[in-house]
């Protein structure tokens, strides 16, 4: 039973096949510490915890709960799309939640194809080799023979195969915003930008004096970005258009930088994706702010539209290269 595990900024998924239907776990990456004198109350509620020697650490969904409500920032063991280098507990929190989420393999040398951002291009000194050696390494202590796969081009196999797997992905995450393009199932270019949901929420809380888990929590009870209410919406919407211009622009000067190693001859699908991009009326405000940055585009675009499950569209898409290589 392969397995495909997105890692990402906000979210941990997994994927797995069961018959004819596509099975989804997901738990929320983030933890928020807490005094010991909280543990009666934790395991009477059933929220989820790490014991250390002086400290309980809430994990998922329950972290950010709390931190929104004493008006904290939960802890991430991934900061802008890698490990986080800041945060000692990073990686003991996030193999356990990997082990949590995983669980025990099914049948020996069980492949999980795992998720890695590509090399971001507005910080040339940050690369990815580390993060990604270090998640094989909490795959393969779970039991699992891990392969690694793009995140974006994860999006192209999940959602362009009427296609033959040829199109344009962006994948709007916490940390980053992804990039791919593929022709026939090759990967032609891929790349990051080292903004995403999490630029949006810090800046837009700073811009109206909230915390970003604030602005966090407003964002997924609900925005429409045509048609934001209040102070707080219409920040965040003013930082979403700023994030897209963002990616576009990276889009066509990075093609741009690279276009005498490929020749495009037809129009491309271009699939927007991610947990950042499930805010209300994403793709027609995506569609507008692109309507007029499509000339400097060096490639047509034959649609716009937006995966099927932005949420769990990468581990959809690592899970039938899992499967692939199953075979």
């Amino acid at each position: 039973m392969p397995v495909g595990l997105d890692v990402g900024t906000m979210n941990l998924v997994a994927a797995r096949q069961n018959g004819d239907e596509t099975e989804i776990s997901r738990l929320r990456d983030a933890f928020l510490d807490l005094p010991m004198t909280s543990k009666k109350l934790l395991k009477l509620s059933g929220t989820d915890f790490v014991e250390r020697e002086e400290e309980l650490l809430i994990i998922g969904d329950a972290a950010m709960e709390m931190a929104n409500m004493f008006g904290r920032e939960a802890r991430r063991p991934l900061s802008k799309g890698l490990v986080s280098s800041q945060d000692m507990d990073a990686l003991e929190v996030v193999g356990y939640m990997i082990q949590t989420l995983l669980g025990e393999p099914q049948t020996e040398d069980e492949i999980c194809y795992y998720s890695i951002p590509a090399a971001p291009i507005d910080n040339l000194d940050r690369d990815v080799i580390y993060h990604k050696r270090l998640f094989e390494r909490v795959i393969t202590d779970c039991g699992y023979d891990p392969v690694a796969g793009n995140e974006a081009m994860a999006i192209i196999f999940s959602e362009c195969a009427d296609e033959d797997f040829s199109g344009i992905a962006i994948s709007f995450g916490s940390g980053m915003t992804n990039i791919a393009l593929a022709n026939l199932s090759v990967e032609c270019m891929t790349f990051s930008v080292e903004i995403g949901g999490d630029w949006i929420d810090k800046g837009a809380g700073q811009s109206v004096g909230r915390t970003g888990a604030q602005m966090c929590s407003i964002k997924e009870q609900g925005i429409d970005l045509l048609d934001p209410q209040g102070r707080e919406q219409e920040a965040l919407s003013f930082y979403y258009k700023e994030l897209i211009e963002y990616a576009i622009n990276a889009v066509s000067k990075e093609f741009k930088r690279r276009q005498m190693q490929m020749t495009i001859t037809k129009p491309l699908p271009l699939v927007v994706s991610g947990g950042t991009s499930q805010a209300g009326n994403f793709l027609a405000f995506f569609e507008q702010v692109l309507e007029k940055k499509k000339k400097r585009l060096p490639f047509e675009i034959s649609e716009v539209r937006q995966a099927a499950d932005p949420l769990n569209a990468v581990a959809q898409g690592l899970l039938i290269q899992a499967l692939q290589e199953d075979d």
